[in-house]
Order: C-alpha cells, then structure tokens, then sequence
C-alpha cells in the first residue's frame, strides 16, 4: 500500500523548467516498456520503490529512504535533462498499460570518462523475473552507441548479486574485473567483492553484425 507524502514534498520546485510532461518525450521505447523523462508526478511511484526493503537489499541493506532524499534526488534528475545531452535517468512504464516499472540510469559516472556512461537499474518488486531490465537496459545500450558517441558503457553490482549479473550478461556485457566497494552501509554478502560488467563499442558493432539477416 503507498504511504503517505510527508510535508517535504512542498519542497519540490515547481517552476516550470522542472515540471516535465510524463507522456513526453520519450527517450527510448522497446516491445513492452517506454523510458522517458522523470516528472515530479512521479514522486509518489518513486518513494514506493525505494522505501521497498526487498527492492533496496542490495543498496542499503533495505533500510527505508527518507522522503527528502528522494525529493532531493528526483530533482537533480530533472535538472539535468536541461544539462546533459542524451544522458539521465529515465522512468520506465509497461507500455500496454503505463504501470510505472521503475528507472533505469544511462549516464557517466564515477567509474568512467564523460564518453563511458554507466547503466543502472531499479524495478518495482511485482516486476522482477519478466525480463523487463534486460529488455531497458538493451533498449538504452543500443540507443546509445547508435545515437551517441560513446565508447563503451558498464555497470557495478555486488557479486552475490546473480540476478543483477544476469541482467548484465543478457544485455550483452562481460565482466571485467572484480573490486571491493566502500559501501556507507554493511550488506551481507559485500565481503566477496563487486564486479563490473562492460561493452565496449567494437563489441556492440560486432553483435549487430553477427544478428544481421542474410541479404
């Protein structure tokens, strides 16, 4: 059941270079799923995935997420839509029936340069095991090294983190190394490292070449 918005939610801008049609624009779209631009009518969806400690195990050892915290974080996404060019973090809805899905992130980040972004994903509970991250995550990758100039594009996950791996490897990346985060919280299962997953953009040319139909 969604909980109730505390009054922090005032704190949202609400000028208009910060208030985003959610039915506009569409970032990317795959056979069952719409990735598009964050609004701040999305608040309410957001706080609910992110306060589900299944859904958080892996990232706060499930501890729920003050209200402000999204807030703050909802908003910086929705300023850089103005900032970065085809870069951000991007609302997932079911297309059949605009269920809100979750996010997934397509942008640099700290493990790479301004051309190597970093995929991540988040999905409601009740989405889990029908193949909707690997459907975005294939869904972003291959609009970015067809839209984009980048180089290559990875991802972190704890290494017990199978489910997250997989998605990784469906998506089309290997693993790459292994290393040891410097998590705020403890999670079990962070004594057996991180891994990062990756592909570069020969490797994703050498996919698509590989699926192309016979002339």
């Amino acid at each position: 059941m969604r909980r109730e918005l505390t009054d922090e939610r005032q704190r949202l801008p609400s000028n208009d270079r910060l208030i985003v049609d959610p039915t506009k624009p569409i970032v990317a779209r795959s056979a069952r799923l719409t990735m598009r631009q964050f609004a701040t009518s999305d608040l309410s969806d957001l706080i609910e995935l992110h306060n589900d400690p299944l859904v958080m195990r892996f990232l706060n050892n499930g501890r729920p997420v003050p209200d402000g915290e999204v807030i703050a974080e909802l908003t910086a996404w929705i300023d850089e839509y103005a900032k970065s060019d085809g870069f951000g973090c991007w609302a997932m809805n079911e297309a059949a029936t605009s269920r809100f899905v979750g996010w997934i992130h397509f942008r640099p980040g700290h493990g790479g340069g301004e051309l190597e972004p970093e995929l991540g994903f988040r999905l409601h509970r009740a989405c889990w095991g029908k193949g909707f991250a690997t459907e975005a995550s294939c869904a972003v990758i291959n609009r970015g090294f067809a839209e984009l100039p980048i180089e290559r594009v990875y991802a972190h996950t704890m290494a017990v983190h199978r489910a997250s791996r997989r998605v990784m490897e469906k998506a089309g990346m290997r693993m790459v190394r292994m290393f040891t985060a410097d998590w705020p919280v403890r999670i079990p299962g962070d004594e057996y490292g991180d891994v990062e997953y990756a592909v570069t953009r020969p490797e994703w040319v050498a996919t698509c070449a590989a699926t192309e139909p016979d002339p």
